[in-house]
């Protein structure tokens, strides 16, 4: 299978075909799994702010603007333009090496909250770097057949 007729054509879905088309389907998967690390970050606690404040600014970035990604591919706000294929492409790999440095980041605090610190924010923690490298995953994988459309629009 051609990597064009993978990725669903060189143009972006729109309605709910968004919800049939592969890499599109994904961005319900990005939902989902970046809303869980959104949800366990902001329970856990990380002994390091800074850390705590560049995954939760990750992970509220990008389920809030796949969220508006999502929407405005369903009610076909793209209109079929190229610039919108650029933009998914830009948004997915920019999402992805966000979330690869949040992913980094949260297991180095799991790490540091090993000792010393009760097992409930342990395992909250190791969740939260479980899911995180998931979405990190669906962003990559997202980003790539982003750019196989890109490069064939």
């Amino acid at each position: 299978m051609a990597p064009s007729a993978a990725s669903g054509g060189s143009s972006l879905p729109s309605g709910f075909a968004v919800f049939t088309t592969f890499p599109d389907l994904l961005l319900l998967f990005e939902f989902v799994f970046g809303g869980l690390v959104w949800i366990l970050i902001a329970s856990s606690h990380v002994p390091i702010p800074l850390i705590q404040g560049w995954v939760m600014f990750t992970s509220v970035f990008c389920f809030i603007a796949t969220t508006l990604l999502l929407f405005l591919y369903v009610i076909g706000a793209h209109a079929s333009r190229t610039s919108w294929i650029t933009l998914d492409a830009a948004y997915h790999c920019i999402a992805s090496l966000f979330y690869f440095g949040a992913s980094v980041l949260e297991a180095l605090a799991a790490i540091q909250l090993q000792v010393g610190f009760t097992y409930k924010y342990y395992h909250e923690n190791i969740a939260a770097v479980v899911f995180s490298f998931v979405a990190t995953l669906l962003y990559v994988v997202h980003a790539v057949f982003s750019l196989i459309r890109w490069k064939s629009s």
